[in-house]
């Protein structure tokens, strides 16, 4: 079992004693963490990692996902499309399946508990449901720059009673109604399968399962199949640097259960696979061989349209690979133009094809960057942070 003294390679060791000593002042209170699953994307990666650390230290911290019927989930995915921007009918018929669904949650979630964070839209009605008797928290994930206001304005009527909303980039959106807000970014897990060291035979070991030649530059991309990732502009802008110079792509995604158009859009990368070459499109690998991919590679794109945060982007960081982002969301947090990586339009296929080229044509350049890129997530992207943040936040609240 993992246990926080064991991060005192990337820590000091002060800031583990205080991150102790903040635990012990919240050992007798009960903190429970709701969210849409418990595999599949960043938040249930970030709660999986997270939530047995902080029970480690002696806050007594749970976790609960929904459940819900497929109905459900395409309305969701639904109301998170227009959070990023899009249209939507907003119908009754979906309003009913949405709150119904929580309602129907809350009559088996019995919350007992000294404080509760949900995360996200999917279980935001749970607060009408269940009686409130402790302080809320919603925790926002979401890139909410252009929401789609109807939709917005709808689910502010159950942002209301919560007690603060935390987001993850330095500005709220409520500027018309008072709420308390605060500011937590993700986090990675250096111990993780996913981002512990690899050597070499290791790595070489799982990318030869694909057929990769690692004397040859490796460019790659890892995200789940959302339009919103935009896989087939990656793969354009995989295209025109295959023109130019000899190199590989590898494209890893998965396919959420709990997201009805994700096979439609794999469906759509795997037909345009078939016209390429040089590309190599992994579906759901296990976390090991994603750090060896990222490990690898001589530069990782990162090209989405909307993005909340984009966890890939320091796992290939803290992995020393220099990435190439769209200047979208939480990637802008992440990535130091110029520094460690490039940011760019996300619809400028010509411009991220040419930093990506800059990158591999210069040794010098890739592995300053990869050291640059290192730093930053070490200073400001590592699970501690994050834990300590959020007892802080507590502390306050309790």
């Amino acid at each position: 079992m993992k246990r926080l003294s064991h991060y005192k390679e990337f820590v000091s060791e002060s800031e583990i004693s205080r991150i102790y000593r903040k635990g012990t002042e919240l050992s007798k209170y009960h903190i429970l963490h709701i969210n849409s699953s418990y595999y599949g994307g960043g938040i249930a990666e970030i709660l999986r990692n997270m939530v047995p650390l902080l029970n480690e230290i002696g806050v007594e911290v749970g976790w609960r996902a929904m459940v819900g019927s497929p109905d459900f989930f395409r309305v969701c995915k639904r109301f998170h499309n227009s959070l990023l921007g899009e249209g939507i009918d907003l119908t009754e018929m979906k309003k009913k399946v949405y709150e119904g669904t929580n309602e129907d949650f809350s009559r088996f979630t019995h919350v007992d508990h000294d404080l509760v964070i949900v995360h996200n839209h999917q279980p935001l009605p749970l607060i009408r449901f269940l009686q409130k008797r402790q302080p809320w928290i919603w925790r926002c994930h979401e890139d909410l720059s252009t929401p789609n206001q109807e939709v917005l304005d709808y689910l502010k009527s159950f942002i209301i009673p919560f007690d603060k909303c935390v987001f993850q980039t330095g500005k709220c959106i409520f500027s018309d109604f008072q709420k308390e807000c605060s500011f937590v970014n993700p986090t990675i897990d250096p111990l993780s399968t996913k981002n512990e060291y690899l050597d070499d035979n290791k790595i070489k070991k799982y990318l030869n399962r694909i057929g990769i030649d690692l004397s040859r530059p490796i460019v790659s991309q890892v995200s789940e199949f959302d339009k919103h990732k935009d896989p087939i502009g990656a793969l354009e802008v995989f295209k025109q640097i295959n023109e130019e110079m000899d190199c590989q792509f590898i494209l890893i995604g998965s396919v959420s259960r709990y997201d009805p158009e994700g096979e439609s859009i794999y469906g759509q990368v795997r037909e345009k696979v078939k016209e390429m070459e040089n590309v190599s499109l992994v579906l759901d690998p296990h976390d090991i061989f994603i750090n060896s991919v990222q490990s690898a590679s001589d530069v990782v794109l990162q090209k989405s349209l909307k993005e909340g945060f984009g966890l890939a982007v320091s796992e290939a960081l803290w992995k020393e690979t220099p990435v190439v982002g769209s200047d979208v969301g939480g990637i802008a947090m992440q990535i130091v133009d110029g520094e460690n990586g490039y940011l760019v339009d996300p619809g400028d296929y010509d411009e991220a094809a040419e930093k990506i080229m800059d990158i591999l044509s210069d040794d010098d350049l890739r592995e300053r960057m990869g050291r640059r890129g290192k730093e930053i997530i070490k200073d400001r992207f590592l699970i501690t942070h994050q834990i300590e943040k959020w007892l802080d936040i507590w502390r306050e609240m309790l």
